[in-house]
């Protein structure tokens, strides 16, 4: 895994979500930049898929539960190469493509609409399942938060995975810890989390979702886990990389202002990798 490469992508994606959400005027930052890293390890060094044939049979599928941070999946498709970036700059406006939450008819690079916060898990299971019907070597890897995990959904899904030992799902919990309007601890206390999931049958990993290293670590071992699905309980900085930001809850939804993005990207850049 080539790092130094891997951290000059993330503060690129970074900065490409603090420009777009400028430019729209809203949007959600906080928990763009804590999934940053995740993101683009998948993307970047860990996912099967070609920009070219975004709808190739075996490639691997990405699905963004919490749909809200759905900026840091344009970043890193623009990235990837599968629309212009250009076209960032057109977030959230009026007849744009690239909608506040993921708009899989508007947007087909995307693998499914997501944003009604708990029902990504779901979608992500029933398509385990059915490319393991199909035969396909795929996997299937389901970004969640942990605000979303006080949804009711989340726990049927978790429940119903191991029982059909969905082997080629993964998931990331992106665990920053706040959530819309406080920390998570004290609107719906989550802990003791990974031994939550681990009562569920659960594979459960529990990593530092900013360290590289540890997340591709987690990924081949979630890859070489068999007969159960694994979720990666992945502790990250909401906001992170942006001082004013990091661990905010007033930036959970809230664009920056130009002064503002300027004083994140200036930060963003300075950061070596």
């Amino acid at each position: 895994m080539d790092i130094p490469r891997l951290k000059a992508i993330a503060r690129e994606l970074r900065v490409d979500v603090i420009r777009m959400l400028a430019e729209a005027g809203s949007g959600h930052p906080g928990g763009s930049l804590s999934a940053a890293d995740i993101v683009t390890v998948l993307f970047f060094e860990k996912m099967r898929h070609r920009p070219a044939q975004p709808d190739w049979p075996d490639r691997d599928r990405f699905v963004l539960s919490k749909g809200h941070c759905v900026p840091i999946l344009y970043a890193a498709l623009a990235k990837g190469g599968y629309f212009p970036p250009e076209e960032l700059l057109t977030l959230r406006k009026l007849n744009s493509r690239l909608q506040g939450h993921p708009d899989r008819i508007r947007f087909p690079y995307v693998e499914a609409a997501t944003g009604s916060l708990g029902q990504g898990l779901s979608l992500a299971l029933g398509m385990a399942l059915a490319l393991r019907l199909d035969g396909r070597p795929s996997r299937v890897y389901c970004m969640i938060s942990d605000g979303e995990s006080e949804s009711g959904q989340i726990w049927e899904a978790a429940l119903a995975a191991p029982k059909f030992k969905t082997d080629n799902l993964t998931v990331v919990l992106d665990y920053n810890k706040v959530q819309l309007s406080g920390h998570v601890k004290t609107i719906m206390d989550l802990d003791p989390l990974p031994e939550k999931w681990r009562a569920f049958r659960w594979h459960v990993l529990e990593i530092d979702g900013h360290d590289y290293a540890a997340i591709g670590k987690a990924l081949e071992e979630a890859t070489a886990t068999t007969g159960k699905p694994t979720i990666i309980v992945a502790h990250t900085v909401k906001g992170k990389g942006v001082s004013f930001m990091e661990d905010k809850w007033e930036w959970h939804g809230k664009a920056p202002n130009r002064e503002e993005a300027e004083r994140a990207i200036q930060e963003l850049l300075a950061t070596p990798v």
